[in-house]
């Protein structure tokens, strides 16, 4: 019985943990668009980097943790 509680709150972490992923990559690319749109005083380099660096950690930061867990789990459990 503990065993299924302990993994209703490991996949509670890992949801929370793909979502907050996915906002600080949103919060990237947004300030990414700030920056290179002059509304905050940066490099116009730094602002694409950024929105780049968030674009491609939005679709593919949570698809690599969710992999990287499935292939955990089959070791963990024999």
């Amino acid at each position: 019985m503990n065993e299924i509680h302990g993994g209703e709150a490991l996949a509670r972490k890992r949801y929370l943990l793909l979502n907050a992923v996915r906002i600080g990559s949103l919060g990237a690319i947004l300030l990414g668009i700030a920056i290179a749109r002059n509304v905050i005083d940066l490099p116009f380099a730094l602002g694409v980097v950024l929105s780049v660096g968030g674009l491609i950690a939005f679709f593919f930061a949570p698809r690599t943790l969710a992999r990287r867990w499935k292939a955990g789990a089959g070791e963990r459990n024999p």
